[in-house]
């Protein structure tokens, strides 16, 4: 299995870097959407839609929507995603009681829009707009630095979890993930955003609202990863597919990304370093 983990990485991850980050702006678009598709193609399977067209036709649905939105402007749909998340916090906190308002299949496909749309709009946000924090003003630094966070964040949960994790966050949704995990991840989280905060040459008051907009961010990541973890459980499923080998699906690499992406996208906007930029 490790050695099939680390194949199907090192084939991903220049296919990954190429499009993320040697992309023109139109052709980045493309691209993540066309890994949000697949990530909608995936969802359709955890929302409950059993036959392979009909994941097929949810898919391109959400094709359709994020051509439609790219014109739509951003900060409407960022919002949303943070209202989103605020119920999503609620629902898993409540699982598994409430789950039947949310567990018909209409519900839980709009779930998958609700988390896939936003993460696209923001990212694409990130890569137009125009950008100014401390002397760097690189739209794609802007978004490895939100990879990071999710990154930095994971990791030292997964070293806190092992060294103190007694006590479970969500057992019901997540048994492996632990509130040790939670803050160790946050500590790693804000130790990061005071360094580049520095490397930056940013103010001290800019990096201290770096350091919060970073743990709020690294918070939404966890709530990513939960939410994604509930659906799945719910419906009896260990991997949201077998894309890719080793690693399981497109959304399971990327269920804390799209919490944390709209939020940081978000918050950095109404800071002021982040404004609307074009096609």
């Amino acid at each position: 299995m490790l050695k099939t983990r680390i194949i199907t990485a090192l084939v991903l991850a220049p296919i990954a870097i190429g499009g993320i980050f040697f992309l023109p702006p139109l052709g980045f678009a493309l691209f993540t959407g066309a890994i949000i598709t697949v990530g909608a193609w995936e969802w359709a399977n955890m929302a409950g839609v059993g036959s392979g067209a009909g994941r097929v036709v949810y898919a391109l649905i959400t094709a359709a929507i994020l051509f439609a939105l790219l014109n739509v402007p951003f900060e409407v749909v960022l919002w949303l995603a943070l209202v989103w998340w605020l119920v999503c916090f609620l629902l898993v906190r409540s699982y598994p009681a409430g789950s039947e308002r949310w567990g018909s299949l209409p519900v839980r496909a709009a779930m998958g829009l609700l988390v896939l749309v936003p993460a696209w709009v923001g990212l694409n946000h990130m890569r137009t707009g125009g950008f100014q924090f401390g002397d760097s003003s690189s739209n794609l630094l802007l978004i490895l630095y939100v990879f990071c966070v999710v990154w930095v964040a994971d990791i030292g949960a997964y070293f806190a979890g092992r060294a103190f994790g007694k006590a479970k966050l969500a057992p019901r949704v997540s048994p492996g993930k632990s509130w040790a995990g939670v803050w160790g991840g946050l500590l790693a989280v804000g130790l990061f955003a005071l360094l580049i905060g520095f490397l930056a040459s940013a103010g001290l008051s800019e990096i201290f609202l770096l350091v919060i907009a970073s743990l709020a961010t690294g918070l939404v990541s966890v709530l990513g990863d939960l939410f994604e973890s509930m659906l799945k459980r719910y419906r009896g499923i260990k991997d949201s597919s077998q894309l890719l080998p080793g690693h399981g699906g497109i959304m399971d690499r990327i269920d804390s990304l799209t919490a944390a992406i709209p939020v940081f996208a978000l918050i950095v906007t109404k800071l002021g370093w982040l404004t609307a930029g074009q096609w």
